[in-house]
């Protein structure tokens, strides 16, 4: 599934300093982390949706990941909607095909704020908190 392929890509800029610093200075705006609604900010929305998007397809297929400028515009898009609120977490998760975590109110604060998604993840991965309750 090529949308698979953008998050994929998307996730990765969170990950690799390398690749997220190529994809700054293509954009020309930015710090080229676009890996989610809350990291992108106006700018880049504007040149992945604009002239730019065709040339990140190109650099994405150059690091492994296939995708068209529509699916590329379609999850950005998508992002973009559900950041400013005009598309719900269901429809949002429809689109992009990644499950809603109905279980946790507090799921929009923790997508909002990636120090407290760091240090979940961290304390999830090093120290095994709540890894229990987030399996069930």
């Amino acid at each position: 599934m090529a949308t698979a392929q953008v998050l994929a890509f998307m996730q990765k800029t969170a990950e690799d300093a390398q690749l997220r610093d190529e994809l700054e200075k293509l954009l020309g705006v930015g710090d080229g982390n676009i890996s989610e609604a809350a990291e992108l900010d106006a700018e880049e929305l504007a040149a992945l949706r604009g002239e730019m998007a065709p040339k990140v397809v190109d650099f994405a297929s150059q690091h492994g990941f296939e995708f068209s400028t529509a699916e590329l515009i379609q999850v950005v898009d998508s992002f973009a909607q559900h950041q400013a609120g005009e598309m719900s977490d269901e429809e949002f998760s429809g689109i992009l095909g990644v499950p809603v975590n109905r279980d946790h109110t507090d799921h929009k604060t923790r997508v909002a704020n990636p120090l407290q998604r760091l240090a979940r993840y961290l304390s999830k991965t090093y120290l095994g908190i709540g890894a229990d309750e987030e399996s069930e």
